[in-house]
C-alpha cells in the first residue's frame, strides 16, 4: 500500500458508523448514545502534565522525559501563529454550524479517510459518541465545494496553511525525540522531506449535550500516529495514567498538547507509553478542537530504535501500512482492551505485534 488512504479503503465501514447524530434535533440523549454511568466520566481531577518551552536549550531532554513519564505534554513558543489557530477554529465553527443536510453532502465514504463523519473508532463500540468530525489530508477542495459551492477558497487556504505549520512543528518535535533517544537521523531519512510523512488534520465538534453524565465525546483509545498535536480551548480531554487514573489536561492559552501514539511507542521499544485518552462532556457549551496526526510514510518499516548493546527489541518489524491495517480491522483484539470499575481502570493491555 502506497498511502494510508489505500489501507483504509481495504476496511470499509458501515454507513451507520459514519453518519453523526443530528444534534440539533434532539432534546435528550438517545439510548444509542447513552453510556453506562459506571464508566466513570465524573472524574474532575486535573493532571499536572509538563509544559515545555521549545526554545529551552534543554527542550530535547524535557520532551523525552515527558514522553517517558507521561506520554503527553504541552508546548509553548511553538512558532505557530496564534491568529492562525484562531482562524482554523473559526472555520471549523462555521463548518459544524451548517445544517446537517448540508454537512452530509461532504460525508466520508465507507472506505474513505477524508470528509465529514463520526470518528473511525466508533464502529468498535456498542454506543455512539457525542461527536462529529471533519478529516483533511492535503487540500479539502473537493469536500469544501460541496459545503460552500461559491465560497470555499478561504476554508481551503486556511486548512492548507494550518497543516503546513503543524507539520513544521511536528518535524521539530521529532528531531528532539530522536536526540533524546540517541538515534541517528539517518534511520529516519524521510523526516523533513516535504510531502513524505503521513499526516491528517482533524476538526472536532462536541455539541452541547443535554445530559453530559450519560454521553461521551470520544471513547478511550490510543492514536495510531507517532504523536498527535492538539489545539483545545475548552476542557474535556482526559488521559489515563497508571497509578493515578483519569484526569483532565487543562487548556493553557497559546499551548498545544502533544500525546504519544502507537508508532512512537513501538519505535521507542515501549519506553514511551501510547497514552490512553478520551473526551468527556464537562462544559455546558459546544467544544471544538483541532488535531494533527503525524506518522511516517506508509511503506516505512517500524523497528525499535536506540537500543543499547544487548537490549532485546520487544516488537518485530512491521510497516506503517500493516500496523494501520491491523488496527483498522480489530481495535479491541489487536490494540486496546479496557475494563472499567467506577473511576479506575482494572487493566490496560496493548497488543503491539510483540515477539512470540
Amino acid at each position: 500500500m502506497s498511502t494510508l488512504s489505500e489501507v483504509y479503503a481495504q476496511y470499509p465501514l458501515k454507513v451507520d458508523d459514519i453518519i453523526p447524530l443530528d444534534f440539533d434535533s434532539v432534546v435528550t440523549v438517545p439510548d444509542s448514545h447513552a453510556w453506562p454511568i459506571s464508566d466513570g466520566f465524573e472524574s474532575n481531577d486535573w493532571l499536572s502534565i509538563p509544559t515545555i518551552d521549545l526554545k529551552d536549550p534543554d527542550a530535547a531532554k524535557l520532551i523525552g522525559h515527558a514522553c517517558e513519564t507521561w506520554g503527553v505534554f504541552q508546548v509553548v513558543n511553538h512558532d505557530i501563529p496564534l491568529n492562525l489557530l484562531d482562524e482554523v477554529e473559526s472555520e471549523a465553527r462555521q463548518l459544524f454550524s451548517l445544517p446537517t443536510t448540508q454537512k452530509l453532502k461532504a460525508l466520508r465514504s465507507p472506505g474513505g479517510v477524508t470528509g465529514y463523519g463520526l470518528a473511525r473508532i466508533s464502529s468498535f463500540f456498542n454506543k455512539f459518541m457525542w461527536h462529529e468530525g471533519f478529516t483533511i489530508i492535503g487540500s479539502p477542495l473537493d469536500h469544501a465545494r460541496e459545503l460552500w459551492p461559491n465560497d470555499y477558497q478561504k476554508f481551503c487556504d486556511i486548512m492548507v496553511d494550518g497543516q503546513k505549520k503543524m507539520e513544521e512543528l511536528a518535524i521539530t518535535i521529532m528531531h528532539n525525540i530522536l536526540e533524546y533517544l540517541a538515534v541517528s537521523e539517518e534511520e529516519m531519512k524521510w523526516l523533513g522531506s516535504p510531502g513524505v510523512a503521513s499526516t491528517a488534520l482533524q476538526l472536532n465538534s462536541y455539541p452541547l449535550c443535554p445530559d453530559p453524565n450519560r454521553a461521551i465525546g470520544l471513547a478511550p483509545h490510543t492514536d495510531n500516529s507517532l504523536f498527535t498535536i492538539l489545539h483545545q480551548r475548552i476542557s474535556g480531554l482526559q488521559i489515563f495514567k497508571e497509578g493515578v487514573g483519569w484526569g483532565f489536561v487543562q487548556p493553557v492559552t497559546g499551548a498545544l498538547v502533544v500525546n504519544v501514539g502507537d508508532l512512537l511507542h513501538i519505535l521507542s521499544n515501549a519506553r514511551f507509553p501510547s497514552v490512553v485518552h478520551r473526551v468527556v462532556m464537562k462544559e455546558a457549551k459546544q467544544r471544538f478542537s483541532v488535531a494533527f496526526f503525524y506518522s511516517p510514510p506508509a511503506d516505512f518499516n517500524l523497528d525499535p530504535l536506540g537500543l543499547s548493546f544487548g537490549q532485546i527489541p520487544l516488537y518485530r518489524s512491521v510497516t506503517v501500512a500493516e500496523y494501520f491495517g491491523r488496527k483498522a480491522k480489530d481495535l479491541e483484539k489487536h490494540l486496546l482492551r479496557l475494563e472499567f470499575s467506577g473511576e479506575s481502570m482494572k487493566s490496560i493491555s496493548i497488543f503491539m505485534l510483540v515477539f512470540a
